[in-house]
């Protein structure tokens, strides 16, 4: 039976970088991806890197500024962000972020409104103040997604497109395998990093993986002269300005979904118009720019919005992992801290307890309704027959 000593059920980032990083420790990988590797959320998405929230941050901020020569191929990185506030209820955000980054030695500042316009030519007379982050920063999601892909390949990695899986071959308490639509592939560990549809392939192993998936939109302008931060954001938006000059940003409202299908999806008109309209309220001097196109795909999250990183404790050779929507921005530190869960059964570099699986062992089977995480018209279906 062919296969390899790990196989990477995923060819997202999280799994194309885990992939890499178990490579350069001279492990067998395989990445067996449904579609095609990136082309859903890993590579379309605001590409930012300022996760000061995760137990992952401090490798994050310390991999970014070197991962071009590390990979050996562009992700087109650039440092710093900088964050506009048009409320005050923004301006406390963004002093909690600010003191979450300085405990751990980070730098950041607060802005007047007049230091905001001039760092950032967009803005308008709305700004009642900012942040910069002396950390951070952003990079071309597709730009990465191809770099991890063909680093990987460089170290003798194999990627299977157009594989999807069908199920698992256990023995003695691990996974022996991994039956597809193209065949069967052995292996000694395995890793799921399917984002959306982590749940359901997690639960032909007997593990309860809770995510809720959620359809997410990003746009895209005419390009713009070139600020001199790409990395700018606010009103509840994420994104940056490319190389090239666009301005892509998305950020909510979600759509929750009763299950996660494949591939992208076409962009709704009013979630657009929404997006639309608040980027013009972060940036009224680019009122005149067109919007070019937009993108919608489906995104995961977990109920407290942590990643999950862990071992089965079904199937220990299997490690499970999702980044709860934030998945490029921590990939090259999720990485890392998979391939150390495959190989060594915990990271050395980072606490991932509050990354564990059992957290969720007395979770409320009604967690997503709690929550309002639900499909609108499934919620009233349900409504109605209760």
């Amino acid at each position: 039976m062919k296969g390899a000593q790990v196989v990477i059920v995923g060819g997202g980032v999280t799994g194309l970088s885990a992939g890499w990083w178990l490579a350069r420790q001279g492990a067998e990988v395989l990445v067996l991806e449904k579609g095609i590797v990136g082309w859903e959320a890993s590579g379309r998405n605001g590409g930012g890197a300022s996760h000061s929230f995760s137990p992952l941050f401090l490798e994050e901020q310390r991999l970014w500024p070197q991962m071009d020569e590390l990979l050996g191929y562009p992700t087109e990185f650039q440092p710093y962000r900088v964050r506009i506030g048009l409320t005050e209820e923004n301006m406390e955000m963004f002093k909690r972020q600010m003191a979450i980054a300085a405990r751990q030695g980070f730098k950041a500042e607060l802005l007047t409104p007049d230091q905001v316009r001039e760092l950032v030519p967009l803005a308008g007379d709305n700004v009642i103040g900012g942040a910069f982050y002396h950390y951070g920063g952003h990079a071309n999601p597709q730009r990465t997604v191809q770099a991890y892909a063909w680093a990987l390949q460089d170290l003798g990695g194999r990627i299977l497109q157009h594989c999807a899986v069908t199920g698992f071959l256990t023995s003695s308490g691990r996974v022996t395998g991994v039956t597809t639509d193209r065949g069967e592939f052995g292996c000694d560990n395995l890793v799921i990093a399917t984002g959306p549809q982590l749940g359901p392939i997690a639960a032909q192993l007997g593990a309860e993986v809770p995510v809720a998936p959620a359809r997410a939109e990003m746009i895209v302008t005419e390009p713009l002269p070139l600020m001199k931060y790409g990395g700018t954001d606010g009103n509840a938006l994420y994104g940056r300005q490319t190389l090239r000059g666009n301005l892509v940003f998305g950020g909510g409202p979600h759509e929750w979904l009763e299950d996660a299908p494949q591939g992208a999806r076409a962009a709704t008109t009013p979630l657009t118009r929404n997006l639309a309209g608040r980027l013009l309220e972060l940036f009224p001097k680019a009122a005149h720019v067109r919007m070019i196109r937009s993108w919608a795909g489906i995104v995961e999250n977990t109920p407290d919005g942590r990643p999950i990183l862990d071992r089965l404790k079904t199937y220990p050779n299997t490690v499970v992992a999702t980044m709860s929507s934030i998945g490029f921005g921590l990939s090259p530190a999720s990485g890392r801290a998979i391939a150390e869960l495959v190989l060594r059964g915990q990271c050395d570099f980072a606490d991932l307890t509050s990354c564990r699986l059992d957290r969720f062992a007395n979770l409320d089977p009604d967690w997503r309704r709690d929550r309002g995480w639900i499909q609108a018209d499934a919620f009233a279906s349900a409504s109605a027959q209760a």
